[in-house]
């Protein structure tokens, strides 16, 4: 016992661990010291940093506010990305109990009877006097409590890397529900503001519905008195019914973003009404940092390199199936035909040995599964790189959105400023005679269609906004997964 106790430690104290040591690939290409576009506004303060794990309060919205807090308790999406984090802690400790002897137990109780007819298994028969006697039945119990210890040296690193990847697989875990909660909070945001804007969008028809009422007025009095014709009272009644049709289109588009919130935040769609707010709000001023510290700050890129780190452990596990597997075992325990007697001194039986299992020839299967895992670890390269450069892309392109939409923003409002101009030029023309109905409806079509665009765009404008806190990863960085690691425990050799 005393001597394989020596060997088990002199085994450990001299291990190591085969296959390549983890280190972080590099970028594609270096980042870029600075942003292509410029934003359009002002960079933010250090005390306006996106506030790390509600990103969304930096718009100061508090209905928005509300949402997202229902989100974090009740959206189904975030429950499974939960619950497979848990999946992968249990399976890292699953992994950490490889570092520990194995012990079990398998007590019976038989009984039976030998027949007469048994054969002897070349054991010569017995002879009295000449006579070969009979085989003779028996009858007996056997009863027998015994234990078996096994442990497999981690002579080569297999336990160890097996461990480390684990724990990347763990990590990596942990980034995924950190980038499923960004993706979920970022989808709620953006159909908040987008049914801000059709709130916003439905006013504004409204009100020219309510014009436009107020024209079919004024020409039908004007038809009465004999002053316009039944032509101008037709083309009128028109323009309004196709505007009327356009405020129940923005209802209908309304109601699906509604219906949108409220799966997001775990709510059945009938049982949530968001009540009606315009949107009047402008973009907030986000701090864009440098693009080389988008790679600690996406969840998304954090998932990819771990899964690089895992494939990486998954090369360092294949090699150890080259070098021999020491186990060390022992079995031990009572057997007797009486129960009596079971836990008597001469029912003890105790056996110790260990095994060397050394791969020879194998068909190139290890081969194979070496060259498999490489060709993984590979893989899961090029998708890091390529997590990257999509990174870089959606920055610059919610930086060029945010400044093309600024700049289309500023001239719509001026357009806006222009048709309302149009619209009471046409009025007073027409009103003394200088102009048919015609340039009036005209006026009235090219007002509402600037006015809807305006508004479109700042729900543009907010909706990008969100994108690209989004992109720039909501105020996480890679350190949040960092502690989300197991390791073997002492305690745990007396966990079943």
């Amino acid at each position: 016992m005393r001597a394989a106790i020596l060997f088990m430690l002199i085994t450990v104290s001299t291990a190591c661990t085969v296959g390549p040591r983890y280190s972080r690939p590099s970028a594609p290409t270096p980042a870029p010291d600075a942003w292509k576009t410029q934003p359009p506004w002002q960079q933010a303060a250090p005390k306006d940093a996106i506030p790390k794990g509600a990103w969304w309060q930096v718009y100061n919205d508090p209905a928005l506010n509300d949402y997202e807090v229902q989100l974090l308790k009740a959206n189904q999406s975030l429950e499974v990305a939960r619950d497979r984090l848990k999946e992968a802690r249990s399976l890292a400790r699953v992994a950490t109990a490889d570092f520990f002897p194995q012990l079990s137990a398998d007590p019976s109780a038989l009984r039976e009877r030998g027949s007469g007819n048994r054969p002897l298994n070349g054991q010569a028969p017995t002879i009295i006097n000449g006579v070969r006697q009979p085989v003779l039945p028996y009858t007996q119990s056997v009863y027998t409590i015994p234990f078996n210890l096994s442990y497999e040296v981690d002579l080569f690193g297999g336990v160890r890397r097996n461990v480390e990847a684990a724990n990347a697989s763990l990590q990596s875990t942990a980034a995924d529900l950190q980038n499923a909660l960004l993706v979920l909070t970022a989808e709620l945001a953006a159909d908040y503001f987008t049914l801000r804007e059709l709130d916003a969008e439905y006013q504004v028809v409204q009100k020219s519905v309510e014009t436009q009422r107020k024209g079919l007025d004024l020409v039908n009095s004007r038809h009465q008195g004999g002053i316009a014709s039944g032509l101008e009272v037709a083309q009128q009644a028109t323009l309004l019914d196709a505007t009327i049709s356009q405020l129940a289109l923005v209802q209908e588009s309304r109601a699906q973003y509604e219906h949108a919130i409220a799966v997001l935040i775990g709510r059945p769609a009938p049982s949530v009404n968001v009540f009606v707010a315009p949107l009047n709000a402008t973009p907030p001023p986000v701090p864009l940092g440098v693009p080389s510290e988008i790679l600690e700050r996406r969840p998304d890129i954090a998932s990819a390199e771990r899964q690089m780190a895992y494939e990486n452990a998954q090369v360092g596990i294949a090699r150890t199936a080259f070098y021999p597997h020491i186990t060390l075992s022992g079995s031990g325990g009572w057997q007797s035909t009486s129960i009596s007697s079971l836990l008597n001194a001469p029912s003890l039986f105790w056996s110790l040995g260990a095994d060397a299992l050394e791969p020879i020839v194998q068909g190139g299967r290890n081969r194979a599964n070496l060259a498999a895992a490489r060709a993984a670890y590979n893989q899961s390269v090029a998708n890091y790189r390529q997590s990257v450069l999509t990174a870089f892309q959606e920055v610059e392109d919610g930086i060029s959105n945010l400044s093309t939409l600024a700049t289309a923003l500023a001239t719509q409002t001026a357009a806006v400023d222009d048709a309302r101009k149009a619209l009471a030029i046409a009025n007073n023309r027409y009103v003394g005679g200088a102009t048919s109905y015609l340039d009036v409806i005209t006026a009235q079509t090219t007002l509402l269609s600037n006015e809807r665009l305006q508004t479109q765009l700042l729900g543009q404008q907010m909706v990008s906004s969100v994108y690209l806190v989004k992109a720039l990863g909501g105020g996480w960085d890679a350190s949040a997964i960092q502690g989300q690691t197991v390791h073997p425990e002492a305690g745990q050799i007396l966990q079943p």
